[in-house]
């Protein structure tokens, strides 16, 4: 396994063990996710589904109540707010696992930490006006995200000259800011943003060198799971690409991602025994 300078991450009243990699199961409270969008809008449905992926193995759940899929409608900070904040406390109360809200808003921010939650996720790196001072004020663990521009013209004809330099020079100027606000750098996680403003070569391109953002020397979340990227070389629809996020999913923790973000738990979960029965036996 490839080193990590810190070996776990404080994540509110839990302890994120880094010497070893972690499920994060995504729990959309949305009508338009590219994947599940309208299965978890009700409050009971939504439960239901975090103590499953909970009972299946997944250490973090990842709650979004803002579809970040390209060309998605933006959501106001209000409806956000009660779409997560309720399953939030109901989450913290029934679940022993770590809550990861996957936000840009502030508002969202301080009061899912005030409710439970360990992590903030988010896709804008902490760049809307006001969510740096909410994230630092709740002292939890964010994990950035590169992206360019919106969700709504994310790929529109995105370009790089070298993708894996600019998004390692992209997640170090957010590192730079967050340490800046009083954001702790052993509370940060890196996501290279699959998906969004790349298109299926700078995806690739960048999934194959992965370990280059190694340097940066914080853990990776790595989130492919049922993307166009892999329904692009499959040409299968969502439905159809859980082969594709498997083999994804192996291939990332070999290049050292720590944190899988993914839809099916259960299977990923597989994949990770198997990979941790060659890690150990390689040890002996």
């Amino acid at each position: 396994m490839h080193a990590i300078a810190y070996p776990s991450l404080r994540c509110g009243k839990h302890q994120l063990d880094l010497t070893h990699a972690h499920v994060m199961g995504i729990l959309n409270v949305t009508p338009d996710s590219f994947s599940d969008g309208g299965r978890y809008t009700s409050l009971e449905l939504a439960l239901l589904r975090a103590h499953e992926m909970v009972s299946a193995g997944a250490s973090i759940i990842d709650i979004g109540g803002e579809s970040t899929r390209p060309g998605a409608a933006t959501v106001g900070a209000q409806q956000e707010l009660d779409r997560v904040a309720p399953l939030v406390e109901r989450i913290a109360a029934e679940c022993d696992v770590i809550i990861s809200v996957d936000t840009s808003t502030p508002a969202v921010i301080r009061e899912s930490a005030r409710l439970g939650a360990g992590l903030i996720n988010d896709v804008r790196s902490l760049q809307r006006d006001g969510a740096l001072d909410a994230a630092a004020a709740t002292h939890l663990p964010v994990c950035l995200m590169h992206m360019r521009g919106e969700p709504q013209t994310m790929q529109d004809e995105p370009y790089y000259n070298d993708v894996a330099v600019e998004v390692a020079g992209f997640l170090q100027e957010r590192i730079d800011a967050c340490v800046t606000a009083g954001i702790a750098v052993e509370r940060i996680v890196l996501d290279p943003g699959f998906g969004f403003a790349k298109n299926t070569q700078h995806n690739y391109e960048l999934f194959k060198r992965l370990p280059e953002l190694l340097s940066l020397q914080r853990p990776l979340l790595v989130g492919v799971s049922r993307k166009s990227m892999i329904g692009n070389i499959l040409q299968q629809p969502v439905d159809q690409r859980l082969y594709g996020s498997l083999a994804l999913a192996v291939m990332a923790l070999e290049r050292g991602a720590k944190i899988l973000r993914v839809h099916d738990v259960v299977a990923t979960m597989d994949a990770l025994k198997i990979f941790n029965a060659v890690q150990d036996a390689a040890k002996e």
